[in-house]
């Protein structure tokens, strides 16, 4: 026992506690505008000020005793004790969440919060995150003719509150970036379908969209293409729900 404990103070001397780590410990003590953790070898640590009061509804039901993960945001206070964030912590942890998420390729499904002209913003984990319009599938997507960017925030509203399920698209913990796809949930299911169609192919589809860059198609299936101004003949005019015919290029 004592060879053990004399191999982790030779442990932390050699490697001592950096700002930014996170640092699990137990609650000794709690005041009304503090909560003084024991980090074991690596001394005392303490949350409060701005640190305490953000992290308030996380640390009210915590006790004396109590294990709590914390990341380290000072070496020394002026009583000596290590500086510590709750709120840190639990970003950290939920940044890594994601990064296993993404790499895994697993379905999440998120509540959306609020909307603009770009797309939806859904929290995940505590961290916010942005669904852009380009990843929506076919039933949420905004098709409005002109694509007027107000009425295209218009439509987007009325998914606000709802559940939508998405994979993790791209994610920059430094840069505070997670984007969201909905598109992704369906990668694997489309990917298939779309294998029995090759370039060169006549299909037949219905008109669900039509923007200044072009009008939207679905066929078979429920697979949706794009058919770009430049392809469109001219003095054409798209309207949705028309049947119509086009090539796979």
């Amino acid at each position: 026992m004592i060879a053990k404990t004399a191999k982790k103070l030779k442990t932390d001397i050699i490697c001592p506690p950096k700002v930014g780590e996170i640092i699990e410990g137990t609650i000794i003590n709690r005041a009304k505008s503090a909560l003084y953790v024991d980090l074991g070898s690596k001394g005392i640590g303490v949350i409060f000020g701005r640190e305490f009061f953000d992290s308030k509804p996380a640390l009210k039901n915590l006790k004396p005793g109590d294990p709590i993960s914390t990341k380290l945001i000072g070496l020394e206070t002026e009583d000596g004790m290590r500086e510590l964030s709750m709120v840190g912590a639990n970003q950290e942890m939920a940044w890594k969440d994601l990064e296993e998420a993404k790499e895994k390729q697993v379905i999440l499904e998120v509540s959306v919060s609020s909307a603009n002209k770009g797309g939806l913003l859904c929290i995940v984990n505590g961290i916010q995150g942005f669904l852009p319009t380009s990843q929506l599938l076919p039933e949420h997507f905004p098709k409005v003719e002109g694509a007027d960017p107000a009425r295209i925030a218009t439509e987007l509203q009325k998914i606000v509150g709802s559940k939508i399920k998405v994979r993790i698209f791209d994610l920059n913990p430094m840069e505070n970036k997670l984007i969201l796809s909905e598109k992704a949930t369906k990668k694997e299911e489309l990917e298939e379908k779309m294998l029995k169609f090759k370039p060169g192919e006549i299909i037949q589809g219905e008109i669900s969209g039509v923007t200044s860059f072009g009008a939207f198609l679905i066929f078979e299936g429920g697979l949706e293409g794009l058919v770009p101004s430049s392809e469109i003949p001219e003095k054409t005019a798209l309207k949705i729900g028309q049947k119509v015919q086009a090539k796979i290029t």
